[in-house]
C-alpha cells in the first residue's frame, strides 16, 4: 500500500454517526462512532458501553443523566450490555420519578432492539415516547424519539418519513443544545438528504456539520469528513471523495487519531473506484485485521469489509481469494440477518461467477440476486404498512385514554366536573393563592325541595332540571375556576381572580336567574330555587376545612329559608381557626 494508508490505519466506519445520540446510527453504509470522550463521574469499560462504577440503585439522578448520556452515544456497540444497563437504569428512573429519564432509558433498549431487527413491533412504543415528549415540552427526548423514528422508517426502505422525521429532529433542538448533539443531527440529515437524491442540500448541511465538528473534536471531525466523502462515493464522484478522504487521512495524522474498520471501508470502497484495486485489498485487510482489536465496534463493518474486499479481489483478478471472502459475508449475513448486505453479496456472486467465465452460475446468481430483492422490497412493503398500523393504533389508543381519563372526571348526566375532579384541582388552587396571596371563592349550591319534583314531575324531569342548573352554573366560573357535581343535587362551584365581594355578588346574580328562569314547560307550577353556602380561602386553608364552611353556610341558608346565599363563617370551624367574614352587599340575605 502507498502513501498515508500503509500499514496500520485508525478507523471509523462507511457512513458515521456521531457519538452523543446513536439514536439512529446507520446500519452497513453508514459509520458510528466509538462514543463520546469519558465523562466527569464515568468510568470506561473496554469493550462495552461506559457505565458508572456505581450499582444502578446507588445512583444519584445527576449521575444517572450522565450514564444515560454515555449510553446513548455507545449502545450500538456492545448491545446486550448497553440493553441490560438501560433496562437497570430504567427501573431506577422510575422509581426516582424521574418520567423523562426513565423513557430516555427505553430508547436506548428499542434503539438495541431496532439493530436487531425488531421494527414493527418497537414503533407504537417509539411513537407513544414521541407523543409524550410533545405534549410535555421536552424537546431533547423529542428530537431523540424522531431520531429514532427515523432510523426505523429508513431500514423499513421508506426514505420519505425517515426525512420527515429526521427533519422534525432538527427542528426539535434548541438554543441550548450543545455543539455535539447539533452536528449529529445536521450529519444525519446531510445523510438522509443524500439518499434521497438532494445532494446540494445535503452537501450544505455537511459544510455546516463540519464547521461545527471541527470547533469541538478531531473525532466528530473525521466522522463527519467520513460521512462526506461516503455521500460523494455514492454520487459517482470518486475524485470528490477522495479528495475529502485525504483531508481525513491528514487530520487524523496530525491528531494520532486512528481510523476504524468502518472508515477503512469508506477508503476502500473509493479505492476500488478509482481503480486503484491492489491499494483497496490492502486496505480492506487491515479493516479487517484491526476490528477485533477495537475496543468498540459496528457490528455489521465486519461483513461490509469483506464484501469491499471481495469486489477488490475480484476486479484486480484474484478470484479465489474473492470467492473465499464472498462467502465469509454471507455467513455472517446469514447469521445475523443483514438482508441488506447479503443482497449485495448475492449480485457480487453474479459478477464473480461471471469474472471466472461461468455463465450459467452467473445468470442463475442474477436470478437470485432479483429474486431476493424482490422479496426484499415486499417485506418492507408489509412492514411499512405495519408499522403504519401501529403508529395510528398507538395514536388511537392514545386518544382513547385521554378521553377516558376526561370522562373519568366529569359527571355523566350534566357533562360538569366532578369530585374526582375536585379532589385533584382544587388543592393546587388553594396553594396557588396562598403563594400569590389572592383567595379562591368555594361555593355548595343545592336546589330547593329537589325531591318534591322528582316524585311529583318524575326522575326525567328532575335530571332535565338538573342539566338546566348545570349549564348556568358552567357559565358563572371565570379563569381556572370550575363547576363540579358532588352527587345528587349538590353542585360546588369554584371561582378564582376575583374577590371574595365579588364572588358573592356574582353567586346572587345566579341564583336570582334560577330562582327568575321559567320552569313552567318542565315543572309546571312548582319553582326551581337553590340555596348557596360561601367562603373563601385564607392562607394555608386546606380543600376540606372549606368545603365543611361552605357545607355550614349552606345548612345555615337552607335553615334560614332557602332560595338565599348564606356567606357567614360557620361556628363549628370559627374556634379551630378564625376565618373572616365575607362581607355581603346590603340586599344579600
Amino acid at each position: 500500500m502507498n502513501g498515508p494508508l500503509a500499514g496500520k490505519i485508525p478507523g471509523q466506519a462507511s457512513r458515521a454517526s456521531a457519538p452523543d445520540d446513536a439514536a439512529y446510527p446507520a446500519s452497513g453504509d453508514r459509520a458510528a462512532d466509538p462514543g463520546p470522550p469519558a465523562t466527569p463521574g464515568v468510568s470506561g469499560v473496554s469493550g462495552a458501553p461506559c457505565t458508572s462504577t456505581l450499582p444502578a440503585d446507588m445512583l444519584t439522578v445527576e449521575q444517572l443523566r450522565l450514564e444515560l448520556e454515555r449510553l446513548e452515544g455507545t449502545s450500538g456497540y456492545n448491545i446486550e450490555a448497553a440493553y441490560d444497563r438501560a433496562g437497570k437504569l430504567e427501573r431506577i428512573a422510575e422509581e426516582l420519578g424521574e418520567v423523562e429519564l426513565e423513557l430516555r432509558a427505553r430508547l436506548i433498549q428499542i434503539d438495541v432492539r431496532v439493530r436487531g431487527g425488531e421494527l414493527t413491533s418497537v414503533v407504537s412504543i417509539v411513537w407513544q415516547i414521541n407523543q409524550w415528549a410533545l405534549s410535555h415540552g421536552c424537546r431533547p427526548l423529542l428530537s431523540r424519539s424522531h431520531l429514532l423514528m427515523a432510523r426505523v422508517h429508513r431500514d423499513l426502505g421508506d426514505l420519505a418519513s425517515a426525512l420527515e422525521h429526521t427533519v422534525a429532529s432538527v427542528e426539535a433542538l434548541d438554543e441550548d443544545t450543545p455543539a455535539r448533539i447539533r452536528v449529529y443531527h445536521l450529519m444525519k440529515l446531510a445523510d438522509i438528504l443524500d439518499e434521497t437524491g438532494s445532494l446540494e442540500a445535503s452537501r450544505e448541511r455537511y459544510q455546516q456539520a463540519e464547521r461545527l465538528a471541527a470547533t469541538i473534536d478531531v473525532e466528530r471531525h473525521v466522522t463527519v469528513l467520513n460521512n462526506i466523502a461516503y455521500a460523494e462515493y455514492e454520487a459517482e464522484k470518486p475524485e470528490l471523495a477522495w479528495a475529502v478522504i485525504e483531508r481525513m487521512l491528514a487530520l487524523s495524522t496530525t491528531h494520532r487519531f486512528e481510523l476504524d474498520a468502518t472508515v477503512l471501508d469508506t477508503v476502500a470502497r473509493v479505492q476500488v473506484a478509482l481503480g486503484r484495486y491492489d491499494e483497496a485489498v490492502m486496505t480492506a485487510q487491515t479493516a479487517i485485521q484491526i476490528y477485533d482489536s477495537q475496543e468498540m465496534k459496528q457490528a455489521d463493518a465486519l461483513p461490509e469489509a469483506l464484501l469491499t474486499l471481495a469486489v477488490a479481489q475480484r476486479l484486480m483478478g484474484a478470484t479465489k481469494d474473492a470467492q473465499e471472502s464472498l462467502d465469509l459475508s454471507r455467513t455472517m449475513c446469514d447469521e445475523h440477518g443483514y438482508l441488506r448486505i447479503r443482497l449485495r453479496v448475492h449480485q457480487e456472486q453474479a459478477e464473480l461467477h461471471a469474472a471466472t467465465g461461468d455463465y450459467r452460475k452467473a445468470f442463475e446468481a442474477y436470478k437470485a440476486y432479483h429474486a431476493f430483492e424482490k422479496e426484499l422490497a415486499s417485506q418492507q412493503r408489509e412492514a411499512q404498512a405495519r408499522t403504519r398500523q401501529a403508529m395510528f393504533e398507538a395514536t388511537e389508543a392514545r386518544q382513547e385514554a385521554e378521553l377516558f381519563r376526561e370522562q373519568a372526571r366529569r359527571d355523566p348526566l350534566t357533562g360538569l366536573r366532578n369530585r374526582r375532579y375536585v379532589d385533584e384541582h382544587l388543592p393546587a388552587l388553594i396553594a396557588e393563592a396562598t403563594a400569590t396571596g389572592g383567595a379562591v371563592t368555594v361555593a355548595i349550591v343545592d336546589l330547593d325541595h329537589f325531591k318534591r319534583i322528582n316524585d311529583t314531575c318524575s326522575h326525567d324531569v328532575g335530571d332535565q332540571v338538573l342539566v338546566a342548573v348545570a349549564e348556568m352554573l358552567d357559565a358563572t366560573p371565570s379563569c381556572n375556576g370550575f363547576a363540579a357535581r358532588m352527587g345528587g343535587e349538590e353542585f360546588l362551584l369554584v371561582l378564582t381572580g376575583m374577590t371574595p365581594t365579588e364572588a358573592v355578588v356574582r353567586l346572587e346574580d345566579l341564583r336570582a336567574s334560577v330562582a327568575a328562569r321559567s320552569w313552567r314547560s318542565l315543572t309546571g307550577d312548582l319553582p326551581v330555587t337553590v340555596s348557596i353556602g360561601v367562603t373563601a380561602s385564607q392562607p394555608h386553608s386546606t380543600q376540606a376545612e372549606l368545603l365543611a364552611l361552605a357545607d355550614a353556610n349552606l345548612y345555615t341558608a337552607k335553615h334560614k329559608g332557602r332560595n338565599r346565599v348564606c356567606a357567614t363563617s360557620g361556628t363549628a370551624l370559627t374556634e379551630r381557626r378564625r376565618h373572616r367574614d365575607i362581607p355581603l352587599p346590603p340586599h344579600v340575605r
